[in-house]
């Protein structure tokens, strides 16, 4: 064998090894339960954007699938899990309205604690020009109304899911690209998601490009929105009145390397949020937890091989247990079950050097 090849075999072998190994030292983490594809096979090549919800006890993920993101194929597709396993995808939603055909995106699906279950998606070209969509499930996801568009300025939550606050408002987290300002803003319910009130937006797009919340909610009544933004950090803005006025955005000490992130306070008050902690790319994926909303340790590494993972989606159902939901490499959803208590906490990669 010559040298050369002989070398670039090695080399090869060592890097399968290596990855290999990474991924086995991922799954003996304290507290992660399982991980797995959604599906193997999909009549899709490309998805993206999972949200996860507990309705009545079942748990449904849905995401957007096609032959590639802002493709008039693309369609909204939900799967179930059952006994420790998903279900085939269906289709549940598309962009067909008339004689036309439009991509959609972003399902986001919502559980009020009386009602019936949501799904909000959007329809349009491009994240500039589409416009929000919603339906509701009286079956937990089995079958659904016929879909309404929601009346403009609002485009409902925009990729994570809305939080309910004990006094039963409801509270979505949305934002607009149009015009390549990114703005945040918010969209408060009394009536348990039948009407919408737009506040906002609370940046100018300049300072902070900001898009997509996720909401945590403190022990004092206080709000807590993490954005993802241009600006190599997570931004953040504080509500004392929930939901009605919002502080200026700052930067978070979280980095961000302009991805998405999903958070969820727990039961017992313990925020989690699911981040990409880099500055570049969307590797490594990793779960961080928080008692304040401001420092944060690093919980578990989803992943940490180089690829795409990202656009999570974060939840705890009623058994105590959190579900995480992720784009794989822009091929399939994987899904993972955590025990949180059981995970071990240590710090979260610094990619900035700095301190």
């Amino acid at each position: 064998m010559k040298t050369g090849l002989r070398m670039w075999l090695a080399t090869l072998l060592a890097a399968f090894i290596s990855m290999n190994s990474g991924a086995a030292e991922l799954k003996d983490q304290a507290g992660l339960i399982s991980s797995m594809f959604i599906y193997e096979r999909a009549p899709f090549p490309e998805c993206h954007a999972s949200t996860i919800v507990e309705s009545k006890g079942k748990i449904i993920a849905a995401w957007f699938g096609g032959t590639e993101e802002k493709h008039k194929d693309v369609e909204i597709w939900t799967s179930f899990y059952e006994n420790g396993k998903w279900t085939t995808p269906k289709s549940v939603a598309n962009g067909i309205d008339g004689g036309n055909r439009h991509p959609t995106w972003n399902p986001v699906l919502f559980q009020p604690r009386s009602g019936p279950l949501m799904l909000f998606y959007k329809v349009g070209p491009s994240p500039d020009t589409w416009w929000g969509m919603w339906m509701t499930s009286e079956d937990q996801g089995r079958t659904w109304s016929q879909p309404q568009r929601l009346a403009s300025p609002l485009l409902g939550p925009i990729k994570n899911k809305p939080v309910q606050l004990a006094s039963g408002d409801i509270i979505s987290g949305s934002s607009d690209e149009a015009g390549d300002l990114w703005k945040v803003h918010f969209e408060l319910s009394r009536d348990g998601g039948k009407t919408w009130n737009f506040v906002g937006p609370v940046n100018d797009g300049k300072e902070f490009a900001a898009i997509q919340p996720t909401i945590l909610i403190h022990n004092d009544g206080r709000l807590q929105a993490l954005v993802r933004t241009k600006q190599g950090r997570l931004g953040e803005t504080w509500s004392n009145d929930s939901g009605k006025t919002w502080s200026k955005m700052a930067a978070s000490a979280l980095p961000n390397p302009d991805a998405g992130a999903d958070g969820v306070t727990l039961a017992d008050g313990t925020h989690l949020l699911v981040l990409n902690p880099t500055l570049k790319g969307r590797s490594p994926l990793t779960l961080a937890s928080s008692k304040d909303g401001k420092t944060w340790k690093q919980a578990l590494v989803l992943e940490n091989q180089p690829g795409e993972y990202s656009y999570p989606a974060i939840i705890q159902t009623s058994d105590g247990r959190v579900h995480v939901t992720y784009t794989w490499k822009r091929e399939k959803i994987r899904h993972a079950v955590i025990d949180p208590a059981k995970v071990v906490l240590t710090d979260l990669p610094n990619p900035t050097g700095k301190r």
